[in-house]
């Protein structure tokens, strides 16, 4: 199964990519013999021709992503769909109508894409449609037990009843002490006592045994788990589980232990060299061509208040050392009169120029000196201010953790999470900061690169 690190990409996406790839393919072929008729078998035995159709597919397939036709807890309702499917067609055709314009040569043709367009909705709304009626995209459910009734147990059951993508039934929990068979936890309820594993896991089919135990000294039931694992069930730690499918690691119960034990958090010479090269190159390149863009916010920025026109502070980096990170400013002159705070949503603060370059993320272009510098890198760990540093690790375990690489102009958290501005959102984004920092390497950079492309063209998570 493929894997972003070691996140897990739900079989359910790969089988909707799958069939919307291989449609698109099938359709251009339909409309070009529709419309080239005899001269079709010569256009087929051309390698252009499959490279034409391969750019069509590429651009409709990442329309289709931004669009989220890929995320199952924002298209829920028909017509959520249908309003998400027109605006990823419309955007790829708006795109490779540029593609065309500026290479012509690149083209299929007017006709073919004509036909084309209205095939490519009909089919990728019956699909969907019918997969969804038949319960196609769900079927062959795994069948999972969970073992314990830990926190960070309850926490990733709640997590699979939230993406049906996942195809996973949680069976129910067995208790430590089997006092408390009957009670619910979540949805599936305590079912029996660990002392009873083997037998309740012949008697529900299960086929995954998940590993959250309040307290393992003395309560795991070793043998049952060697016998069930020898007769091949799955056995899974529930961090390592909650890791697979979530993209974060879970907070609750986690151990030093399992930190130090654990495959990843790898820092190769090679890899922290080429890290560096891409962020030196890239960062060069983005300053250039927004180099035109710059002098247009500062000028915006002066006009509505005034200077400053940069906001300079100073932030925690690598290994705790402290650096002034520097931003176009998008709040009014002594925004902190009464001290440090979170930003909040529609924050007060914030100018009327600001809320636009914050939106489109252009208040963020000066770090890219930080990234020059050596200060930041273009992935990682949002920096945070030292005074919320010294709270945050006071209440949060392994939070000083998040300092073990280069703070960054994006990361895995801010892809997947909105803008934090409390204690539990801090908490939710380290754990998705100690994933990235587990799976380093110069692929997950590369998908949360792609990921950020979507977050700043849709406007999301800015405050």
């Amino acid at each position: 199964m493929p894997r972003i690190g070691s996140h897990q990409v739900p079989a359910r996406t790969l089988l909707l990519i799958g069939v919307d790839s291989v449609a698109f393919v099938f359709i251009l072929i339909l409309a070009s013999a529709l419309r080239l008729r005899g001269t079709l078998s010569m256009e087929i035995g051309e390698v252009t021709y499959w490279a034409k159709i391969a750019l069509v597919v590429a651009v409709c397939e990442t329309s289709l992503y931004f669009n989220d036709l890929y995320d199952f807890q924002v298209v829920r309702r028909r017509i959520d769909l249908l309003v998400h499917m027109m605006q990823a067609l419309g955007v790829a055709c708006v795109v490779l109508s540029v593609i065309y314009f500026l290479s012509p040569n690149a083209s299929l043709g007017r006709g073919i894409a004509v036909l084309a367009s209205p095939l490519s909705l009909a089919f990728l709304l019956g699909w969907r449609l019918s997969a969804n009626a038949t319960n196609l995209l769900a079927r062959g459910n795994e069948r999972i037990l969970v073992v314990g009734t830990g926190d960070a147990g309850i926490s990733l059951v709640r997590h699979i009843l939230g993406h049906p993508e996942y195809n996973m039934k949680v069976v129910g929990f067995l208790d430590e002490r089997g006092m408390d068979i009957g009670k619910s936890l979540v949805n599936p309820k305590i079912i029996g006592a660990t002392a009873d594993l083997e037998k309740i896991v012949q008697t529900e089919r299960v086929d995954r045994v998940i590993l959250s135990l309040r307290e393992r000294r003395g309560g795991t039931p070793i043998r049952e788990l060697l016998h069930l694992k020898l007769a091949g069930i799955g056995v899974e730690d529930v961090h390592n589980c909650f890791e697979r499918l979530s993209g974060r690691i879970a907070l609750e119960h986690l151990s030093p232990s399992w930190l130090i034990l654990s495959d990843g958090f790898k820092k190769s010479a090679w890899l922290l060299a080429s890290k560096r090269v891409i962020d030196i190159l890239a960062s060069l390149i983005l300053l250039i061509l927004s180099a035109p863009i710059v002098p247009l916010v500062a000028l915006a920025i002066y006009l509505e208040s005034g200077g400053p026109i940069f906001f300079r502070q100073v932030r925690v980096g690598y290994m705790g050392r402290e650096f002034e990170l520097i931003k176009f400013r998008s709040m009014v002159q002594d925004a902190e009169k009464n001290g440090p705070q979170w930003a909040e949503k529609q924050d007060s603060r914030v100018t009327k120029v600001g809320k636009y370059i914050r939106k489109a993320r252009l208040d963020e272009l000066p770090q890219l000196f930080n990234v020059l510098r050596g200060e930041m890198s273009l992935v990682g760990p949002r920096p945070e201010r030292p005074v919320f540093c010294t709270m945050l690790e006071e209440k949060i375990p392994y939070f000083h953790l998040r300092h073990s690489a280069r703070p960054g102009l994006t990361g895995w958290a801010q892809g997947r999470f909105r803008y934090g501005s409390t204690m539990d959102d801090a908490r939710d984004k380290l754990e998705l900061d100690l994933f990235y920092l587990k799976n380093l390497s110069l692929f997950v950079d590369c998908a949360v690169l792609f990921e950020t492309i979507k977050v700043v063209l849709l406007r999301r998570g800015a405050q």
